[in-house]
């Protein structure tokens, strides 16, 4: 059998009818076929791709520390150099009450790992969390996902879990006492790249502050970069109490992270002991190749091209039939009328070389969220073919 045989007849499937598009290898903003077709990589693998595929700086620190070592114990259990070389390049970039990081394997492990770390600090129980959000799909992180479609099929899940509107000042009011964290992406990924209004996170922040609440900042689609600054939260003027990463983080390969406070996240120390672990995380592969993308990122000033790029796509994607352009940096949704006129523009940009896709929550919205290492020249040539096609399915 070929490999498209064995990927229907042994994997599992997420859906019934996957792209099924068989890449070889890839390379900077490109990937390519068996055949030599090449594709302008326009969603970095859900926001993961940041510096480009196989990135040479990043390649040679996997090789290294493969050939080093790889797995030697549990997280947090023997000091390893590519963990603390990490945890203190995030937190050197990070305000200063965020310098503890604890690494995970996943945006979903994160997480998990920042709603028990907020129950066990505050010694509450409540979690509020917004419509239309998303953060992961294991139980815990399916419980604050704010879609009841994808969430009925598996009940029950956590109890005391309240959901309020994203931008909706007036609901802030329902945070309380009896709040432990308030859980909330700074921009929403799968709700389309929706932004925060003026003033909605700050208002948030100080709610938060005045009922004793931790809040949460989701940044595993949003941070390292992507929306035109390192960390999305600086466009707003406020800071987390614990923040999530992933995805952006580890230039490829797994890793995740929360980020908080050492006072706060020394309470997962005692009372058990062990409060969390995770037998994988941090992974020494991992952490290094995390640290050669992020020093990438930092020394190159990515974000910056990421806002700069911004402008550009904005400037180009001019169409009847492109409703808005929602979104920051290299996270953006092109809103069209439906999702079946939507499908039409993707299906055909495959087929020009060209991949995008949809959004979980919004699928009638086009994903713009190429590698942040992306030229101008290269932007041009997608914001021309999509044009093209618009005029062509539509």
């Amino acid at each position: 059998m070929n490999n498209r045989q064995l990927f229907f007849n042994f994997m599992g499937q997420t859906s019934e009818a996957p792209l099924a598009i068989e890449i070889e290898r890839a390379e900077g903003v490109y990937m390519y076929g068996p055949d030599g077709k090449r594709y302008l990589d326009l969603i970095s693998g859900i926001s993961v791709s940041n510096v480009g595929h196989c990135h040479p700086q990043v390649v040679k620190a996997v090789q290294k520390q493969a050939e080093t070592y790889m797995h030697l114990m549990v997280y947090g259990e023997f000091v390893q150099s590519p963990q603390v070389e990490l945890a203190h390049l995030i937190t050197s970039y990070l305000p200063e009450h965020l310098d503890n990081v604890y690494f995970v394997n996943s945006g979903s492990e994160a997480i998990e790992g920042a709603m028990k770390l907020a129950k066990r600090y505050t010694g509450r129980s409540e979690i509020v969390a917004f419509n239309n959000a998303y953060h992961g799909s294991t139980q815990g992180s399916l419980s604050v996902m704010g879609d009841e479609q994808m969430k009925n099929a598996f009940r029950p899940l956590l109890p005391g879990v309240r959901f309020l509107e994203y931008n909706n000042r007036k609901q802030l009011s329902q945070i309380s006492r009896q709040t432990a964290c308030v859980l909330v992406e700074t921009i929403q990924g799968e709700a389309g790249a929706v932004a925060p209004c003026p003033h909605f996170l700050v208002e948030l922040q100080q709610i938060c502050k005045e009922k004793g609440a931790l809040l949460i900042m989701d940044e595993i689609q949003a941070g390292c970069g992507r929306t035109g600054k390192l960390w999305a939260f600086e466009h707003y003027g406020v800071t987390p109490d614990i923040l999530t990463l992933a995805k952006g983080l580890g230039g490829g390969l797994p890793i995740g992270a929360f980020v908080a406070s050492r006072e706060i996240m020394q309470s997962l120390t005692h009372n058990p002991v062990l409060g969390h672990i995770s037998t994988f995380g941090g992974n020494a592969v991992c952490a290094a190749a995390a640290k050669a993308n992020l020093e990438i990122i930092i020394s190159q000033q990515l974000w910056q091209n990421a806002a700069r790029l911004e402008k550009v796509i904005r400037e180009q994607l001019k169409h009847p039939k492109i409703k808005s352009i929602r979104g920051k940096g290299l996270m953006l949704a092109i809103e069209f009328e439906s999702f079946e006129q939507n499908k039409r523009v993707i299906d055909q940009l495959i087929q020009q070389g060209i991949v995008t896709d949809w959004f979980l929550f919004a699928p009638h919205c086009l994903r713009i969220a190429p590698p942040l290492i992306i030229t101008e020249a290269q932007i041009l040539e997608a914001c021309h073919t999509i044009v093209e096609v618009i005029d062509k399915s539509l």
